[in-house]
């Protein structure tokens, strides 16, 4: 698990290959990661959007933008935490993401990025 604090908030992600969605016969790599975000603030936030760099071991760069997280702009309150599962395919064994999320300060409204740390997910067949 790799953790990041930025604008007071604590970014936390863990990774799991899906070996059963996986083909490597067909260079199709599934990954699912847990995030989970901490609000370290004395104010509630909400996650407005996020961007997202998607890298694999053949170079390839994809970017995914949109808004909240699987379907959701979830509102955080100050000493509480949001977690999500989502997932990512690559054509590769190996891939590192990373990224940003947008938040609304709910006091003030005003908005804020907050980094997502960069993070691998390499299938268990390339580690031995």
């Amino acid at each position: 698990m790799v953790s990041l604090v930025s604008n007071g908030i604590k970014v936390s992600v863990e990774t799991f290959y899906q070996e059963a969605q996986s083909n490597p016969m067909a260079s199709q790599f599934v990954f699912a990661y847990r995030i989970s975000i901490d609000n370290l603030n004395t104010f509630a936030i909400k996650l407005l959007s996020r961007l997202w760099y998607i890298f694999d071991s053949n170079n390839d760069r994809r970017e995914v933008e949109g808004e909240g997280v699987v379907g959701l702009q979830p509102v955080i309150n100050p000493g509480s935490s949001f977690q999500y599962v989502s997932g990512c395919h690559l054509a590769t064994e190996m891939g590192r993401m990373l990224g940003f999320y947008w938040f609304e300060n709910q006091d003030d409204m005003n908005r804020f990025e907050v980094k997502i740390p960069a993070f691998e997910m390499i299938a268990p067949l390339k580690l031995n």
